[in-house]
C-alpha cells in the first residue's frame, strides 16, 4: 500500500470523486492502472461511514499470497474488494480469483467487485453459482450512481439484499434504490 494515494483520495470530499470518477472514465485519472478506482470506491465507502482497510498484500510464511485491493466493514458485513478499471467487460477469471480469495476467509465474507465496464455473461453466470454465493457484482453505471447520491453505504446493504432476496449477484441497485 502507498500512503501517499491514500492521503491523496482523502483529500477528495463527494464533488471531488465525481470528478476523479470522470477522469478515470476517461483515462486520464494520472495514477497507475487500477490504483484510481480502488482507491475511489474505498474512500466513497469511508465518506459513506463504513470502516475501509487500503491495499494490502497477504502473507503466508513470509511470502506474499494475495493483493488485497481493499476491505469494506459495515454493520456486520465484512467484504473484500476487488477493482478492475478495463477497457472490456470483466471476464470469468476475475470472478473465479475472487472466489478463492473468499474462501480463505470466514464463511460470512463477501466479495465486491466494480468494474467500469461490466461484465461478460460467463462471469455473470459464474458469480450466480459461487457457493456460497458471495460476489456481489457492481458496474460503471452503479458506480455514477452511487456517487451522485453520496451513500456507498446504503447500495451495498441493497446489493446485498437483492443478493439474499433473489440470489442475484449482479442485481441492480438502481432500481433498488429508486424504490
Amino acid at each position: 500500500m502507498s500512503v501517499d494515494y491514500v492521503d491523496r483520495i482523502r483529500q477528495l470530499d463527494w464533488p471531488g470523486l465525481r470528478r476523479f470518477w470522470k477522469q478515470i472514465e476517461a483515462g486520464a485519472s494520472g495514477w497507475p492502472p487500477g490504483k484510481a478506482l480502488e482507491h475511489l470506491v474505498l474512500r466513497a465507502f469511508e465518506l459513506s461511514g463504513a470502516t475501509v482497510r487500503w491495499p494490502y498484500p497477504v502473507r503466508v510464511d513470509g511470502a506474499i499470497v494475495e493483493q488485497i485491493d481493499g476491505a469494506v466493514h459495515l454493520n456486520g458485513l465484512s467484504c473484500i474488494l476487488e477493482c478492475k478499471d478495463t477497457a472490456e467487460p470483466v471476464t470469468i477469471a476475475v470472478v473465479a480469483k475472487l472466489r478463492n480469495q473468499l474462501l480463505r476467509r470466514p464463511a460470512g465474507a463477501a466479495g465486491l467487485l466494480f468494474s467500469r465496464n461490466g461484465f461478460t455473461e460467463s462471469a455473470i453466470t459464474l458469480a450466480r453459482f459461487v457457493a456460497p454465493q458471495n460476489v456481489l457484482l457492481w458496474n460503471g453505471e452503479e458506480i455514477a450512481y452511487l456517487l451522485k447520491r453520496e451513500d456507498f453505504s446504503t447500495g451495498l446493504i441493497g446489493k446485498y439484499r437483492i443478493s439474499i432476496e433473489n440470489g442475484e449477484p449482479n442485481g441492480s441497485i438502481l432500481v433498488e434504490m429508486a424504490s
